[in-house]
């Protein structure tokens, strides 16, 4: 097996290179030189206040650099990919921090033998210097009934602490009081993932083999498997599962849920779900808790704790009071903390009333008028010349398209009579269009559906029962023209239904001068120039529409699109003709 492509330089430069682009990236942050420490860029304000300090392996991004800011961290200490950084670095760091005047440093370390010792180190030697310094575990692992000597392992809960220990110590508490406020905070979080995939360190195979079709629930962030592997079932099912789990009461690591509890919840992305199935996820944890009848308070979402391209989520709960909620919402600069909304989750109405809008006009009572009987006989000669056309138009399409524009039109035409049998024609032109335009984007669907229905509908606005003209005519299909060009990106000689259409608009703008007597030779015109402007299609490469996909010396037939154009122009000027 080849190790997993990864887009890097190298190997040996990945963890360096990173830090560099998340400090080159960030404003507030910057790098300690010699180590892999990144550190905020105004320790001066950390002047009589206590200084925060994380970290650990590299692969778990945007932890820990990212939480540094005012409000949050002021440094952070990165191992290479999901191994614990050496004790020097952790020293420098913290050497730094109390250099820059810093009253007391919080050591905040995930429960990993390695981050252990080393941070542990580190820390003594610090105190042998003189530092005030202490260190606080987090260990809120929810998969292990019983858990070994080793102890809960520290998961995505620690970005809880980094954050409400960063808001204690923004206020200028001391460090005993930081300690033992998160002591009592620790109790009330878990944390449990679950994943679809396994991640692979740069350079190495995945770290467990899982086969396609399972998941595997209770694992840990540095590739590790977890506790009990099963078929990948649904979202609802997979969240309820993990909150049944961390919640049950027959294990050692479980965390107490009542009803009427107030609760943040953390939806975090291992690092490959796409944010599509992030935000289902969100959607079935809220409404896991709130059917337990838990008081969903604050939700963040996204990706706060990785084990590089793991496909997976963790959920993390933690039952919060008022302080922990103000804590929770006070500002930070870090880059990776979310922008969230202070509102309660639960109670909230979320759902805004729709504007009442006719979204249907073929279904609107309207009142006939004069021009009803010619419109309806027009509108009937259109519908049975598109269902004649229907295989020449499906024929020239299978040329260049995927040969359904006679079904298409067809569709249309049956919608048109259909909506005829049970309906009155308006007297109003503009009507009776928007009403054509609402049958064609229900009914005609595709591409060619949304072109008439934006024709149908530009054009509406131009004739009314009191300015039907054949100027007011020429105007309104001129715009028809305009708006399908706009939106439809197609120009004439694109080999469009445009081909046959402009040339046909144009010249039916000459109905703008010409006498009353003249206006049935404009329209006889404006009908040869469309069939002239089709037939011309033979000819053209297609630039626009499906077409345009096909080679273009494949293509000898004129364009359905442009064809029907020219046959429902010759439907309505033979109508109207007849009209003595």
């Amino acid at each position: 097996m080849e190790p997993q492509k990864k887009l890097i330089n190298s190997v040996d430069r990945c963890v360096d290179e990173a830090l560099c682009g998340l400090v080159r990236a960030s404003g507030g942050l910057c790098l300690l030189k010699g180590h892999r420490v990144v550190l905020r860029s105004d320790l001066d304000s950390l002047k009589g206040k206590v200084a925060l300090l994380s970290g650990g392996g590299s692969g778990h991004e945007p932890a820990h650099g990212g939480y540094i800011g005012a409000g949050m961290l002021s440094a952070a200490v990165a191992g290479g990919v999901f191994a614990s950084p050496p004790p020097a670095s952790i020293l420098a760091a913290i050497l730094s921090l109390h250099q820059a005047g810093a009253s007391g440093i919080l050591l905040i370390v995930k429960n990993y033998t390695g981050d252990r010792l080393n941070f542990g180190l580190a820390a003594e030697q610090a105190r042998n210097q003189g530092v005030n310094v202490d260190m606080l575990i987090v260990a809120e692992d929810c998969a292990f009934d019983q858990p070994s000597k080793a102890g809960r392992r520290g998961l995505c809960g620690t970005v809880f602490i980094h954050k409400l220990a960063g808001a204690l110590a923004e206020e200028g508490c001391s460090l005993d009081q930081i300690v033992s406020k998160m002591k009592e905070v620790l109790k009330r979080i878990g944390t449990l993932g679950v994943s679809l995939s396994p991640c692979s360190v740069p350079g190495c195979l995945p770290s467990f083999d899982l086969p396609p079709g399972a998941m595997e629930l209770g694992l840990g962030i540095h590739g590790e498997p977890g506790i009990k592997r099963s078929k990948v079932a649904s979202a609802d099912e997979v969240v309820k599962t993990m909150i049944d789990h961390m919640t049950s009461p027959d294990s050692q690591s479980h965390l107490p849920l009542k009803s009427g509890d107030s609760f943040v919840l953390c939806v975090n992305n291992l690092g490959a779900l796409s944010c599509l199935e992030m935000a289902v996820v969100t959607r079935a944890a809220i409404t896991c808790l709130e059917s337990r009848g838990v008081v969903v308070a604050r939700v963040m979402s996204g990706s706060f704790m990785t084990s590089l391209e793991m496909a997976g989520v963790s959920l993390t709960l933690m039952r919060a009071d008022p302080e922990t909620l103000r804590l929770f919402d006070a500002k930070t600069s870090a880059p990776a903390w979310p922008n969230l909304s202070t509102a309660r989750v639960s109670g909230r109405s979320y759902i805004t009333e729709a504007p009442a809008m006719s979204m249907r006009p073929q279904d609107d009572k309207h009142s006939q008028g004069p021009l009803s009987p010619v419109m309806r006989k027009v509108l009937d000669r259109i519908c049975s010349t598109l269902l004649e056309k229907q295989e020449e138009l499906n024929s020239l399409d299978r040329a260049a398209g995927d040969g359904d524009c006679g079904n298409t039109h067809t569709q249309a035409a049956r919608a048109f009579q259909e909506w005829l049998q049970d309906n009155v024609i308006p007297g109003c032109p503009g009507q009776l269009l928007s009403v054509l335009a609402g049958l064609v984007e229900e009914k005609m669907g595709g591409s060619s559906g949304a072109l008439y229905s934006l024709f149908l509908t530009a054009a509406a606005g131009h004739v009314t029962e009191g300015r039907s003209s054949g100027a007011a005519w020429a105007t309104a299909v001129h715009a028809g023209t305009q708006a399908m060009r706009r939106y439809g990106g197609a120009d004439p000689g694109d080999r469009t239904m445009l081909d046959a259409l402009c040339p046909a608009a144009e010249e039916l703008m000459k109905l703008t001068t010409a006498p009353p007597a003249g206006q049935m030779d404009v329209l006889h015109a404006a009908v040869q120039k469309a069939a002239a402007g089709a037939e011309a299609t033979r000819d053209l490469t297609a630039r626009a529409g499906r077409a345009s996909y096909i080679a273009a010396e494949r293509v000898t037939l004129p364009d359905p699109g442009a064809v029907a154009v020219a046959a429902i122009l010759k439907a309505v000027a033979e109508t109207l003709g007849e009209q003595k």
